[in-house]
């Protein structure tokens, strides 16, 4: 019955494609759903696409692992979309842009969308590549099939519907993913798990007393989750994209302070239900492991089905979302400056191509990498570290230059990268600060010692930012 209930689920996501490829006519449809989402539409996409394999499955096993306060790892994402809802996606969704680098060739001038493309393309990409290594993984244990056949098997659905239809195909699939991950996790597996545990008064009298400290995991660890998730969320392309859907600035930003509150809540569910499973399914060797065998031991099939089709949904959301992404820098950042601006119905069938292909690489590479989580690292640091930054600088301070941008993406970069080689940890958060450290430092000094950004260049971005007749600071 479960297999049954994610094979239910595989049917629809491909027939949502099929939907949304009927409303796709031209390069805004499919790259930003025709930047017509609505407050319901867009808070569910939203949220679906930050909550991946990490959010459910490893957001369960930190809780099994360190009790309550293994929630920080999602708490973080959570505050990453509040602070990009409250303090920018107004102004971004009014751009008119389809990716960060056109952001930033907007606000400084020519010369740094491909740069920024290149940084973003590596992070979406790898980005796509885990969240696929983490839903082959459920298939596997579902289907009792191989590494590789799960892989191809669960990317070959992603990658139809997100080629059907692009984002309007994505948007549907992850609002009814977003549905179905409300129902699994808060309304069945959580109340299942917490009653199997003996309640709460049970719980308390069953585990250790660390596994109730909002700290045990440490402070350290705690601060890593918000250096590189928190910031990241705040510049991420398959973030900024879903912003760009919004049909106005207030829906990105009100119907995106759901969003993140949501996800506050899903980190606090994720880790109650790993805390439970200590009582549950204790001595489990690897805390990974403790999502499925809490499904298997705690769920009634039919239960355990939409259980798992929870689990694939947060999954499989945050792997499209990241595969249009990569898909999209690539053609409006890095592409376009090789080719003359093809015709409407070319363009179209050149982004479903683009995801197509980049749906290949995404399984290829699925199929041959094993550390994932250092490649994931790596990508996010150099995102974060380069590109920081520039981007929010060029939001917050008008005397930046494109100057001080481009020697912020290069310092910040060569800076996280050399520190991680000194230190030999990817894992540290010393690189990270190092990188935008540095960055600021020479962001600052760079665009006071150059000429500042042209009239024009100013004129038509306070044009597009809504900050028109505004006095210059």
């Amino acid at each position: 019955m479960d297999l049954a209930v994610v094979v239910v689920y595989l049917v629809a996501m491909i027939a949502f494609g099929f939907w949304g490829r009927h409303r796709t006519r031209d390069r805004s449809d499919f790259l930003v759903a025709g930047r017509r989402l609505g407050p319901w539409l867009y808070s569910g996409t939203m949220a679906a696409v930050v909550l991946g394999g990490a959010s459910t499955i490893g957001g369960v096993g930190l809780g099994y692992e360190y009790g309550i306060s293994g929630m920080w790892l999602v708490v973080a994402i959570g505050t990453g979309i509040l602070a990009l809802s409250l303090l920018f996606a107004g102004r971004i969704q009014r751009l008119g842009v389809y990716t960060v680098g056109q952001m930033l060739e907007l606000r400084y001038g020519t010369g740094l969308g491909a740069p920024s493309g290149i940084v973003m393309w590596a992070y979406t990409l790898m980005l796509a590549v885990t969240s696929t290594i983490a839903y082959a993984t459920i298939f596997g244990v579902l289907l009792d099939i191989g590494r590789v056949p799960a892989i191809v098997l669960g990317g070959a659905v992603v990658v139809v519907y997100s080629t059907l239809g692009g984002m309007w195909s994505v948007t549907l699939t992850d609002f009814v993913q977003f549905l179905i991950k409300t129902v699994g996790i808060f309304l069945v597996l959580l109340p299942i798990v917490l009653w199997r545990a003996g309640g709460w008064d049970g719980l308390v009298a069953a585990v250790p007393a660390d596994a109730l400290s909002l700290t045990s995991i440490g402070g350290g660890t705690i601060l890593t989750y918000f250096v590189t998730y928190g910031f990241g969320l705040l510049i991420g392309q398959d973030i900024w994209q879903r912003v760009f859907t919004a049909r106005s600035p207030g829906v990105a930003r009100w119907a995106g302070v759901g969003a993140g509150l949501y996800c506050l809540a899903y980190g606090v569910a994720g880790a109650l239900i790993g805390t439970a499973a200590q009582v549950i399914v204790p001595g489990l060797a690897e805390r990974d492991d403790a999502f499925a065998a809490i499904v298997s031991e705690a769920m009634p099939p039919v239960a355990a089905g939409l259980v798992l089709a929870a689990a694939l949904a947060a999954v499989m959301s945050t792997s499209s979302g990241a595969l249009l992404a990569t898909a999209t820098v690539f053609n409006q950042d890095l592409m376009s400056r090789f080719r003359r601006a093809p015709a409407a119905d070319d363009e179209l069938s050149g982004n479903r191509w683009a995801v197509a292909g980049f749906g290949l690489i995404m399984i290829v590479i699925s199929s041959l990498l094993q550390d994932v989580v250092a490649a994931l690292t790596l990508a996010y640091g150099i995102l974060v570290g380069g590109l920081l930054v520039p981007i929010l600088g060029g939001l917050f301070w008008r005397r930046a230059t494109r100057a001080g941008a481009l020697a912020a993406m290069g310092v910040g970069t060569v800076a996280t990268l050399g520190t991680m080689l000194v230190l030999g940890d990817l894992y540290a958060n010393e690189p990270v600060f190092a990188g935008i450290g540095s960055g600021l430092v020479v962001f600052v000094v760079v665009s006071l010692l150059t000429t500042p950004t042209g009239d024009d260049v100013r004129a038509e971005w306070d044009r597009r930012s809504g900050r028109a007749g505004s006095a210059a600071r």
